[in-house]
């Protein structure tokens, strides 16, 4: 009888772990079929990091791909990352080291269909210093509100900022016979067609950053803009400030932005 018993509950026992081992792995088979599929959006934040690699490649017989070469700012930044369909969440710098932080996934491949499930918005992080090789890329988890403390969603305040980009921001060219003020700031948009008759610009302030250099920073259509004027002709003059800094959107911030990151030699001659 108590053969019968021990046998009986080694049964159970065995039912128990087979019936909890199915429903384990059934969970796991879900989520894995729920789970999205982040291909695209990983293959364009591979995308955006080796774009970063060209512009910080110093070989001097670099072919420098589609760089924009000469200065990096962060305007190179903005540029890369929104032609890889994401925002710039924010940036820090320590010494010669920048991390930032970017969502992608909000504007999908240009000429490429993809489906919506292996689209998702996805954050990462990409730390750089100086060199090609110090480019790193790092999934991370974005964060769960708006920028500006407001209810509502990250991801479509996101959205909304690029939906009221002017018309050409992204475009190198020189700021040189354009007074360093904010109406001459005002004159070199209209005047080299980096905003349009459609766009509105407000909130102007501008400071000295160096030599050669002034620190704008702007809102255009009601988002906040960064604008390095100076007479260098190979960087991205205007862009996207980033989230972090949508609401505040000052000079002082303008200033620290138009630092330097690093350089293409290559691009340089």
């Amino acid at each position: 009888m108590r053969k019968r018993a021990v046998g009986r509950g080694l049964l159970y026992v065995a039912i128990a772990l087979v019936a909890g081992a199915a429903g384990v792995g059934g969970t796991l088979l879900r989520q894995r079929l729920t789970e999205p599929d982040t291909t695209a959006v990983d293959a364009q934040a591979a995308a955006l990091a080796q774009d970063l690699r060209q512009d910080l490649n110093a070989g001097f017989h670099s072919a420098g791909g589609g760089t924009y070469g000469g200065p990096f700012t962060e305007g190179t930044l903005v540029a890369r990352t929104e032609e890889h369909g994401g925002v710039l969440l924010g940036v820090r710098s320590a010494g010669l080291t920048h991390t930032a932080e970017v969502m992608l996934g909000l504007v999908p491949p240009t000429g490429a269909t993809v489906d919506a499930d292996a689209y998702p918005v996805r954050c990462y992080r990409i730390a750089f210093a100086l060199g090609p090789g110090s480019v790193r890329r790092t999934a991370v988890t974005c964060p769960a509100g708006r920028t500006d403390g407001e209810p509502g969603s990250l991801a479509a305040q996101m959205g909304g900022l690029l939906a009221r980009q002017p018309a050409n921001p992204y475009r190198a060219m020189s700021a040189a016979g354009y007074a360093h003020t904010p109406r001459g700031a005002t004159e070199f948009l209209k005047g080299r067609k980096l905003v349009s008759a459609k766009d509105t610009v407000t909130d102007v302030a501008g400071r000295a950053a160096g030599d050669d250099v002034y620190a704008v920073a702007l809102r255009v259509n009601g988002v906040c803009h960064y604008l390095r004027m100076s007479s260098d002709a190979d960087l991205v003059p205007l862009w996207t400030a980033p989230a972090d800094e949508q609401k505040t959107c000052d000079a002082r911030q303008a200033v620290t932005a138009s630092g330097v990151y690093g350089s293409d030699p290559a691009k340089e001659g």
